[in-house]
């Protein structure tokens, strides 16, 4: 085949490889981007799109059950749900299906040329991609590594037959009866929950003392709370021992000492991800590394000159919008713009039931910071617009600086919450202080409101509270 050259070279198709080669090829960057699998990466194809389309399916079923129940306040009866998870997931892979297509087509409308096939490092400037066709030897003057992640192991449970990773629980034809999920991070959750709310039993195991140990006990109990409103069983403080020869049954040390056996008939190891760096042919260009990351800068640019990496290859948090926004700026640095990276926050989204958004710094964290804080939250129970959506669980929570009013974090928890997180980012962006949340006039009847009810609460003349 015939070597190609260019001035940017992408190696990866997911959220932070896409979005940096459509925004180099719109600057007029002659930009290759190497793919071995669909456009759109985990997020697109085995993450954030499908989780979050089975988490809806999961959720019309139970309000149809409810209906059938007869439990509804709402003075509303339907008869009983029947559920075809076969279909289900043709709907979710149909979803994927057009946001792959439609991601092939930005790419092609910026002028970006796309390599189907598998990359390796020949040395910093050239990459050899394995392709159907045979070794396409492709030379850059820039490279991107935009590799992304994988599902992480258990040395104790490999993936295969009955333990699965998240990606084959996005794709299950059948509904498993027992579901045990190992991990109580946001994908154990996300995906337990939905499949509870479907009417599988699931167990959850979780090493640490709470679940999503990410995010403090105030924010987490709206969520605990629900589980076991829907009949999730949780063991927090529990490590896996082994697994049955036949693969059905998982037992697990409590932090008392006591061994649970636990039936499953799939088991979902959802204990995080790591990087994807083997098989990249890395050692040719000998990175430095930041653990099992790679080490980048302010630019991303890593410790080889004309190399940068982007998205869950760098780094925590790994979330695909930052990745969007590390890959949009590396093209713009790779077209002569002076760029850094300077963000104030990183939202992040638990889409569990309720959901948690955690936007800049909590409480705990600035005080650790020795900051002087003013906080205050606000509870959807007093919000109108909640209410009539029969979602009152949760609040909105803000942290500022006593001395100026800065705000330096906002968290919430609540049904649909997701949606308030770029009100969040924004006010923490934009250098916003109580007086200009609690001085902007927020629509009503809106869950938004709560935002700036938390506002004037910190401030000291709460309205609706």
């Amino acid at each position: 085949m015939k070597d190609m050259s260019c001035k940017l070279l992408v190696i990866g198709a997911g959220p932070g490889g896409y979005v940096c080669a459509i925004r180099a090829g719109q600057l007029g960057i002659d930009t290759v981007i190497v793919e071995a699998k669909k456009p759109g990466g985990t997020c697109l194809n085995e993450g954030c799109i499908p989780s979050k389309a089975l988490i809806h399916a999961a959720g019309e079923f139970e309000k149809a059950a409810r209906l059938a129940s007869g439990t509804s306040p709402l003075g509303i009866t339907a008869g009983a749900p029947k559920l075809d998870l076969a279909k289900t997931m043709l709907w979710k892979d149909r979803i994927v299906g057009r946001l792959n297509t439609g991601v092939s087509g930005l790419l092609k409308k910026a002028g970006v040329k796309t390599v189907e096939g598998w990359a390796r490092f020949a040395d910093g400037k050239t990459v050899e991609a394995e392709t159907e066709t045979g070794l396409q030897i492709i030379r850059a003057e820039h490279v991107v590594i935009a590799t992304g992640s994988v599902p992480a192991t258990l040395p104790n449970l490999p993936f295969g037959g009955t333990v699965i990773s998240s990606s084959e629980a996005l794709a299950l034809k059948s509904l498993p009866e027992k579901l045990v999920v190992v991990g109580a991070g946001y994908i154990g959750l996300e995906l337990g929950t939905a499949f509870a709310k479907l009417g599988s039993a699931v167990h959850v195991v979780e090493a640490q003392s709470h679940i999503l140990p990410l995010h403090d006990a105030e924010l987490t109990q709206p969520v605990a709370k629900r589980l076991q409103e829907i009949g999730i069983t949780v063991l927090t403080g529990a490590k896996v021992k082994r697994l049955s020869a036949n693969g059905r049954e998982l037992q697990a040390g409590t932090s008392s000492g006591e061994t649970v056996t636990l039936a499953a008939d799939k088991i979902l190891v959802a204990t995080g991800r790591r990087p994807a760096t083997e098989g990249w042919g890395l050692e040719a260009i000998d990175l430095d590394m930041d653990g099992p990351f790679i080490r980048i800068d302010s630019e991303c640019r890593t410790s080889m000159r004309g190399v940068y990496a982007v998205g869950d290859v760098t780094g925590e948090p790994m979330l695909a919008h930052r990745a969007f926004a590390q890959g949009e700026m590396v093209a713009g640095i790779v077209a002569g713009k002076k760029r850094s990276w300077d963000k104030v926050c990183i939202p992040a989204i638990c889409f569990t039931d309720p959901e948690i958004v955690a936007a800049g710094l909590s409480p705990e964290e600035a005080k650790a910071a020795g900051i002087q804080i003013k906080t205050a939250a606000f509870p959807f129970r007093a919000n109108g617009r909640a209410m009539t959506l029969e979602n009152e669980a949760g609040f909105i929570r803000i942290v500022a600086r006593a001395d100026n009013h800065l705000v330096l974090g906002i968290q919430g928890v609540g049904a649909g919450i997701s949606e308030l997180s770029a009100a969040f980012g924004l006010a923490l962006e934009m250098g916003a202080r109580l007086e200009d949340i609690a001085g902007t006039i927020h629509a009503h009847p809106t869950q938004g409101e709560g935002l700036m009810e938390c506002a004037n609460k910190a401030l000291g003349y709460p309205i609706h509270l």
